[in-house]
């Protein structure tokens, strides 16, 4: 897997547009979507600064050591699934 699908499912899982994700990265919508479907590399700078915007930090570090895209992949949806159960579970306390 590239980089891009991660790239995306990070993005989307912050709850982001492409218009959105361009705005906070100083970038345009259409480099943005370059950058999702691996027709244009991220510079190292863009890839952290992605990866802190969407809150999702550990992603590029799997990435580079190696870690295949689908678990990665998995890994975001199964911790955001994490997260809203355990919201749920203090709202209901």
């Amino acid at each position: 897997m590239k980089f891009g699908a991660i790239m995306q499912a990070c993005r989307e899982r912050a709850g982001l547009t492409q218009e959105e994700m361009a705005a906070q990265l100083d970038r345009t919508q259409a480099c943005i979507s370059k950058y999702e479907n691996d027709r244009k590399i991220p510079d190292i700078a863009t890839m952290l600064e992605w990866a802190e915007i969407t809150g999702q930090r550990e992603v590029v570090v799997a990435y580079f050591y190696g870690m295949d895209g689908l678990n990665i992949i998995k890994k975001i949806f199964i911790r955001e699934d994490e997260r809203r159960d355990t919201r749920n579970t203090q709202i209901a306390h």
